[in-house]
C-alpha cells in the first residue's frame, strides 16, 4: 500500500518547507522537479500528489492527464493543489477541470491545514487500495467457486447416461433430456465465472490460429440452438459467397457470437426475427446479430458491457449472471476488437455489432493486413516482447507482409538474436523482465550503429518524455500500443534500403557479429 506524498515543484525554499511540514507530521514527501521524474515517479506509485499552481504549463497538464486516464478502475489518485488565489485563480481552475480528484489549498496555508489536508488525501487513497483488494479477493472467490462447481459435473453427466443406456425408455430420455439441458446451462455458467476470473486477473491467453468466418458462425449456432428452437424464432443467416479467413482465437470468437445469439434468443418473444450476417469492412470483419425483441433504453445501454449487468423489467424473471455481454466485450478487445450495441428504444430490438480485424482477401475486397500486397515486406525482422500472443500475433501479421521473423521474449534473448540471426530491423517491447527494453536496445547499439539496424520501440506509454527516453536509449522509432499494423509496417518499408538483405549482411559482417 503505497503512503508516499510526491511534491512536484521546482527546487527552492518553500518546497524544502513543505517536506519538513509534511515529515513533522509522520508523512512521506517525495521532491521530484522535472517531467520525466514525475512521470517516473507516479509509474512506482504514490499515495498523493502536492503541486503548486505555477508547475501546472501544457507538458505537466498533458503528463497527469495521461496518466490519470490510464490509471485503473479501482484507482482515482488524490492531488492537492496550492493555488494563490484560491478557486479564483486560472490555472487551479483549469488543472481542476482536467485533473479531476483535486484537493485545493489556498496559499498561505498554514501548516496543520497542510497536514490535514495530506492526511485525508492518503486515507482516501488507504480506500481506494482496499477496495482493490476486496475487488481481487472477490475475483479469488469467483475463480475457486467456478472450480468447485465443476467438479460435480462430471459423475452427474456420467450418470444420466448410464440411466440412459441402462434403462431406455420413453421417460428415461425425457427425464435425462431435462437433466442434460440443465447440466449444460450449469456448465456455460462455471465456464463464464472461471473466464471472467482469467480476464481480470490478465490471465486468458488467446490461442490464434487461421480460421473462417462461416465456420464460427456454424459452431455459434450449433451453440444457441437450443434456445432459439425452445422460443421458436426465425434465424436468418447471410454470409459473403467468398471464405473469409481470420486469425483469431476460434473457440472464443464462437463464444462471442453465440453469446450474442443467446441474447437475441431470451430478449425477443417467442416467434420473433433474429439475423446473424458477417460482413467484411475494412479493416475489419463484422458479426452483426439484430433481433425485432424488447430493445434497449438509452440508460441501459451505457452500461449493458458492464459485468453482471442485467436488463431488470418488472414482472419479468432475471436469468442468467449478466457475464455474456461483458466477456464478449473482453474476448473482442483481446483479438483487438470490438462490439457495440444500438437500439432505437424498448420495443424497437437491437443490434450488437462484434468487429475483429480483418487478415486476407474476402468478398473481392483486399484488407490492408491481408497479404504482402503490392510492396511485400521483404526484411528479416526480430520482434521481442514478454507476452507470448502478442509477440507471435505480431510476428504472424508482418509474416502475411512478406518478412522473415524471428521472436524473442526478453532483452537477453533479443541480445542473442541480433548477434546470431543478424535481423535488419528490430520491433521490441519496453517492460519486460530479465533485461528491458532500453537496455536491451543500448547493448544492441553497442554493436550495431545506428543505420546498420532499424529499433522500432513499443511502449503502452506515449508522452514527450517516453519518446525522448527511447530515442536516448539507442531506438530509431516510438510506436504507442495499441499498435496500428499499417503504421508499423509503413514506417519498416520506409526504412529499407534497396539490396537490404546483402548489404546488411556485409555490415554485421564489419561488425564482428
Amino acid at each position: 500500500m503505497e503512503r508516499r506524498i510526491l511534491v512536484y515543484s521546482r527546487p527552492g525554499r518553500d518546497v524544502i518547507l513543505v517536506e519538513k511540514v509534511l515529515r513533522a507530521g509522520g508523512l512521506d514527501p517525495l521532491h521530484c522537479d522535472t517531467p520525466i521524474r514525475l512521470a517516473e515517479q507516479l509509474r512506482l506509485g504514490v499515495g498523493a500528489l502536492m503541486l503548486g499552481e505555477e508547475t501546472l504549463n501544457g507538458v505537466t497538464v498533458a503528463a497527469l492527464s495521461d496518466y490519470l486516464q490510464e490509471q485503473p478502475a479501482w484507482s482515482d489518485l488524490p492531488i492537492l493543489l496550492l493555488a494563490k488565489h484560491g478557486a479564483d485563480s486560472l490555472e487551479a481552475q483549469r488543472g481542476i477541470e482536467k485533473l479531476g480528484n483535486v484537493t485545493l489549498l489556498e496559499r498561505p496555508v498554514r501548516t496543520m491545514a497542510l497536514i490535514s489536508a495530506a492526511r485525508s488525501a492518503l486515507r482516501a487513497r488507504d480506500r481506494q487500495y482496499e477496495m482493490r483488494a476486496l475487488n481481487q479477493r472477490k475475483d479469488e472467490f469467483l475463480a475457486a467457486l467456478a472450480h468447485e462447481l465443476r467438479n460435480p459435473l462430471a459423475p452427474i453427466s456420467h450418470a444420466m447416461a448410464l440411466l440412459q443406456r441402462q434403462h431406455p425408455s420413453a421417460q428415461t430420455d425425457k427425464l435425462t433430456g431435462i437433466v442434460e439441458r440443465q447440466v449444460s446451462h450449469l456448465k456455460r455458467l462455471v465456464d463464464d465465472l472461471l473466464d471472467i476470473a482469467r480476464v481480470t486477473n490478465g490471465k486468458l491467453e488467446l490461442q490464434r490460429s487461421m480460421t473462417r468466418a462461416d465456420k464460427v458462425v456454424q459452431h455459434a449456432v450449433e451453440i444457441a440452438q437450443a434456445g432459439i428452437t425452445a422460443q421458436s424464432h426465425r434465424l436468418s443467416i447471410e454470409v459473403p459467397s467468398e471464405p473469409v479467413d481470420l486469425y483469431a482465437d476460434h473457440v472464443r470468437l464462437v463464444q462471442c457470437v453465440a453469446n450474442l445469439l443467446v441474447n437475441a434468443a431470451k430478449f425477443t418473444p417467442p416467434r420473433g426475427e433474429i439475423t446473424l450476417s458477417v460482413k467484411v469492412a475494412p479493416p475489419v470483419v463484422q458479426f452483426a446479430v439484430r433481433d425485432n425483441g424488447k430493445g434497449l433504453d438509452a440508460e441501459f445501454l451505457g452500461r449493458i458491457f458492464s459485468m453482471f449487468s442485467q436488463s431488470r423489467t418488472v414482472g419479468e424473471p432475471t436469468t442468467g449472471l449478466g457475464l455474456g455481454l461483458h466477456l464478449t466485450r473482453a474476448f473482442a478487445q483481446l483479438h483487438g476488437g470490438s462490439v457495440t450495441a444500438h437500439s432505437d428504444g424498448p420495443g424497437c430490438g437491437s443490434e450488437f455489432v462484434l468487429s475483429v480485424p480483418a487478415v486476407v482477401e474476402a468478398a473481392g475486397a483486399q484488407v490492408a493486413v491481408a497479404s504482402p500486397g503490392a510492396n511485400p515486406l521483404q526484411r528479416s525482422i526480430l520482434v521481442v516482447d514478454d507476452n507470448v500472443d502478442a509477440a507471435s500475433t505480431l510476428g504472424a501479421l508482418l509474416t502475411l507482409q512478406g518478412a522473415s521473423v524471428e521472436v524473442a521474449h526478453d532483452g537477453a534473448q533479443a541480445l542473442a538474436a541480433v548477434k546470431h540471426k543478424q535481423p535488419e530491423a528490430v520491433v521490441m517491447d519496453i517492460g519486460m523482465p530479465v533485461m528491458n527494453g532500453y537496455e536491451a536496445a543500448r547493448a544492441i547499439r553497442a554493436l550495431v550503429p545506428k543505420g546498420a539496424l532499424t529499433l522500432i520501440a513499443l511502449s503502452g506509454w506515449g508522452q514527450y518524455a517516453d519518446k525522448a527516453r527511447a530515442l536516448e536509449a539507442g531506438f530509431d522509432y516510438h510506436f504507442v500500443k495499441p499498435l496500428d499494423i499499417d503504421d508499423l509496417i509503413g514506417c519498416l518499408q520506409s526504412t529499407a534500403p534497396v539490396g537490404a538483405g546483402a548489404e546488411a549482411a556485409g555490415r554485421f559482417a564489419s561488425q564482428g557479429l
